[in-house]
């Protein structure tokens, strides 16, 4: 029988069977009834009855069943919803409200269609009920369809809810446009708010409910005011929801606040005033249960991190209770340690000496530690501290003084040659010590301090005996603190030290702790000295405080105070799955120091260069191998990499086979050919003059002079080589540490071998900029290695900033003003270029063939005015501003970046340049 039976004159009773049949337990009976549903609604008839029994039929693993399923509730929905656009004309506020809620909720692309024209009216119903609900309908069909929103003009409506006279449609309103905000595509907010509304969202906050004041708030964090005086204003109107009952609106009013006060200047009396306000609200969300306790602690602790003065005085309210929860307990512990001071260390150390004493063994933990981290942070009470530990360490119980050694380490470390003398009762306690991190601290006491400890070969002996039993933290403290006890007292332990290098080296299968024990095995064998200066180097002051968030993390997280960012201390792109990079928030500058101005699409945004963290290179760590062949001296083995068992370097990256039949022609010849034939194209820039920078006193007969140049985009290093030795050279190598512009080689170093004494050689090798970048100190230093046969030579030397000026920084007109207006007064540098005999014609002149560009050019009273943009390669823009008086050879140069810390290297560029 065909499906035309669906179609067949209804009986009386048919719903009721149709509901029976839809309710069978066979699957069969099931797709027959779910086709007469579809069969009757196609026809006409209201089947809208069954809905919840079709529904129920989803429950199925049968493909066919699903689809029918779902083409009869899509077509319910569909015979719905006249129904409720005829509701939306009801005289009953209530049911025009439910009957767009309802539409709203069902997520069906074809319903919208029916949605918009009631939708509209809604929003400008008489009723203020009807239109708070229309508010968040519009959010939710712009989740289903953004386009048709933006087309109907929902949004311009929506905004125009912002000025609505009923608090509620306004918080609404608020809540929809920031879920819209939030699911922007582009992550740009599509709708700005500006001071008027900010007005009239502050007027409606006193009236709102809890939740709605959420809301509001939530969208003035999202506000920049555009000067002091605003910001102030804003603070004073928000201030009294500092004292709602609800958490929440408590912590979204600090959230503003704290992002406001950002903006005004730090030392200001109103900005002090406010500080003192944050406090109280802060403390009393403490006395809530356990949960909304816990959920503030993780909000002042970022808080604390960010503006310690608020709570400074408030250090009572986080002692612990016995009845908080230990997830409180440690919360509570680590604000205390974030606001000790001298001035309440001795209430700290009594509380925490006391958390030591409790049943919990992971609150006593890091209540000890907790302990040391004040002695680290709070230097003059740091003995204090120390005797705190000593009293500990005297209650024998084993995890505490375990924790406490560790500890003790740590503060060693702060200060040396200062506590030593309780190194004795630490050795007392190391027959208990169990735990890796306690036995490896130990360990490395002794072997810092073992010229102080007679019997420290023993102490150290008697954990080697069961060295492969031992966790990997231990043996790589075990062996270097055996090292270091053979280096200060090598007459008695070189069994000791040859015990544990063949431990380490033969008997280990761990890469690392082999690896360690091969480098100090050559290192003793072949230069003890240098060994000494290696093992016993003096050692980088821990820092006071290790667990901070970093600076740029710890702004993004104060601008989710009261959401779940500020719980987990992550970011929400770390744990919100599709949320858009460009939706990331960030505290704004200080007041006149704005560094958030919008910049021109054309202009990219300034490279970061990070901190150094030491000014010595370490050449020696970088990746170096590969094969080499060395003339006169035989050739090594290729493949070995660095051989630091045999005393040298047997191979380097950048460096180059000479056995090759093969004519060697170095990158300064086909440079030169390059010139004489035409094909080197380009503008004639600025090559500052060669320089010493390997004497030959100090390269054992090797001298190297050299510079750096700029041409056809590339950046080229120039030198001579000369030999002054009494042998011949080769095999020469060469390799850059970590700079601050990123330049490494991007080609081996061409050298022919072998360089006969008394002769010399010109040579160039290109240089890349997309090397590892490490901020030096100035940022044109670059520290370099060249290997010979004879040995590998260290030497710094100053890269002129005039060969980091890129081809592509010629800004546009309205740009280059644009920038200029938005980089920050404070960023502007000015300094006097003397005996300057040149007319500002051949000034842009010769500034251009070295890539710095003329973007204007005025003349102001008799004085002409040079306008000029330049790039660096790591995309930092310089504006520069010249002043240049007719007979006058001073020069006044103005620099503009926002970063400003290249300002003396463009100085000197520039005179360089212009001198010559």
């Amino acid at each position: 029988m065909t499906d035309s039976k669906y179609f067949t004159t209804t009986k009386k009773g048919e719903i009721f069977e149709l509901k029976s049949e839809l309710n069978n337990d066979k699957k069969e009976k099931k797709k027959e009834a779910v086709k007469k549903v579809i069969a009757s609604m196609t026809v006409g008839k209201d089947v809208s009855a069954l809905f919840p029994d079709v529904v129920n039929c989803m429950q199925t693993d049968n493909l066919e069943l699903k689809k029918l399923i779902a083409t009869a509730v899509t077509r319910l929905e569909s015979l719905a919803c006249p129904i409720f656009a005829q509701d939306c004309e009801d005289p009953n506020p209530l049911i025009r409200a439910l009957a767009v809620r309802t539409m709203g909720c069902i997520r069906v692309d074809k319903i919208t269609e029916y949605l918009c024209e009631p939708l509209r009216k809604c929003l400008k119903d008489e009723d203020p009920y009807v239109r708070k609900t229309a508010a968040v309908c519009v959010a939710k069909l712009y989740d289903i369809n953004s386009a048709l929103v933006e087309d109907q003009g929902f949004l311009d409506q929506l905004k125009d809810l912002l000025s609505d006279s009923n608090p509620m449609v306004v918080a609404n309103a608020v809540a929809a446009l920031s879920e819209i905000n939030e699911a922007s595509p582009s992550g740009q907010p599509l709708v700005e708010m500006n001071a008027q509304t900010i007005n009239k969202l502050l007027t409606a906050l006193n009236e709102c409910t809890e939740w709605g004041q959420v809301f509001i708030l939530d969208s003035l964090a999202n506000y920049s005011p555009k000067d002091d005086r605003e910001a102030q204003s804003i603070c004073e109107r928000i201030t009294p929801r500092l004292a709602h009952a609800n958490a929440a609106v408590v912590l979204s009013a600090v959230k503003v606040l704290m992002k406001l006060i950002e903006m005004l200047q730090s030392e200001s009396d109103f900005v002090g005033t406010l500080t003192k306000k944050l406090a109280p609200p802060l403390v009393t969300l403490l006395s809530s249960e356990p949960e909304v306790q816990y959920v503030a602690l993780r909000n002042i602790n970022l808080i604390v991190q960010k503006r310690p003065d608020i709570l400074k005085h408030e250090m009572k309210v986080f002692f612990v209770k016995y009845n908080d929860p230990i997830y409180v307990k440690l919360e509570k512990l680590d604000i205390m340690i974030r606001l000790a001071s001298q001035a309440n260390i001795a209430q700290v150390l009594s509380e925490l000496k006391e958390y030591a004493t409790e049943v919990d063994v992971d609150f006593v933990r890091k209540a000890v530690r907790a302990i040391g981290r004040c002695a680290i942070k709070v230097e003059p009470s740091a003995e204090r501290c120390v005797s705190t530990l000593l009293d500990l360490i005297q209650t024998k119980v084993n995890y505490v003084v375990q924790e406490a050694i560790v500890v003790i380490k740590d503060i060693f470390r702060k200060y040396p040659n200062k506590y030593e003398s309780i190194i004795s009762t630490l050795c007392e306690n190391l027959d208990t010590l169990d735990e890796p991190e306690a036995r490896a601290s130990m360990i490395w006491i002794i072997g810092e301090y073992a010229e102080r400890i007679d019997n420290a070969d023993e102490l150290l002996e008697s954990f080697l005996e069961g060295f492969h039993d031992e966790n990997t933290q231990v043996q790589l403290q075990l062996l270097t603190a055996i090292v270091k006890l053979f280096l200060k007292r090598p007459t008695d332990t070189q069994e000791l030290v040859q015990q544990v290098l063949s431990l380490a080296t033969q008997d280990s299968d761990n890469p690392d702790l082999r690896d360690r024990g091969f480098i100090y095995w050559r290192l003793l064998s072949t230069d003890p000295a240098a060994a000494k200066e290696v093992v016993l180097a003096e050692k980088p002051l821990i820092s006071e405080e290790t667990d901070l968030l970093e600076p740029t993390l710890l702004d993004e997280l104060i601008c989710h105070i009261s959401s779940l960012a500020s719980v987990y201390h992550k970011p929400p792109t770390a744990f919100v799955e599709g949320r858009a990079a460009g939706a990331r928030k960030s505290l704004p500058a200080r007041s006149n120091s704005s560094e958030d101005s919008t910049q021109h699409t054309t202009q990219p945004h300034a490279q970061v260069i990070p901190a150094q963290d030491s000014l010595i290179g370490d050449l020696l760590s970088m990746d170096i191998g590969g094969p080499t062949m060395v003339t006169p001296t035989p050739a090594p083995q290729p493949g070995l990499g660095l051989d630091l068992l045999g005393g040298g370097l047997d191979g380097i990256l950048s460096g180059t086979d000479t056995g090759s039949s093969a004519p060697v022609v170095s990158q300064s010849t086909t440079g030169l050919l390059g010139d004489i034939f035409g094909f080197n194209q380009g503008p004639t820039s600025y090559i500052a003059p060669k320089v010493n920078w390997l004497p030959a006193e100090k390269g054992k007969g090797f001298d190297i002079w050299g510079t750096f140049s700029r041409k056809n985009g590339q950046i080229s290093m120039d030198m001579t080589f000369t030999n002054k030795a009494m042998q011949p050279m080769g095999g020469f190598a060469i390799q850059l540490n970590k700079n601050s512009f990123g330049l490494t080689p991007a080609a081996p170093l061409q050298v022919p071998s072998p360089l006969n004494p008394g002769a010399s050689i010109d040579t160039s090798i290109i240089l890349s900029t997309a090397g590892a970048v490490q901020r030096m100190e100035p940022l044109n230093n670059l520290q370099v290695a060249i290997k010979n046969n004879i040995d590998v030579f260290y030497f710094a030397c100053i890269v002129p900033m005039n060969v980091y000026f890129a081809e592509d920084g010629q800004l546009d007109k309205r740009v280059f003003l644009s920038t200029w207006k938005d980089i920050p007064a404070q960023n502007e540098v000015q300094y006097t270029l003397k005996g300057i005999m040149l007319t500002a014609d051949q000034v842009v002149q010769k500034m251009q063939q070295n890539n710095v560009f003329t973007i204007a050019k005025r003349n102001v009273e008799g004085q002409d005015m040079l306008y000029q943009s330049l790039k660096l390669t790591n995309t930092v823009w310089v504006l520069n501003e010249l002043k240049i008086q007719p007979g006058n050879p001073d020069v006044t140069l103005s620099l503009k970046s926002r970063s400003v810390e290249v300002a003396p290297g463009i100085f000197q560029a520039y005179n360089a340049i212009l001198h010559s």
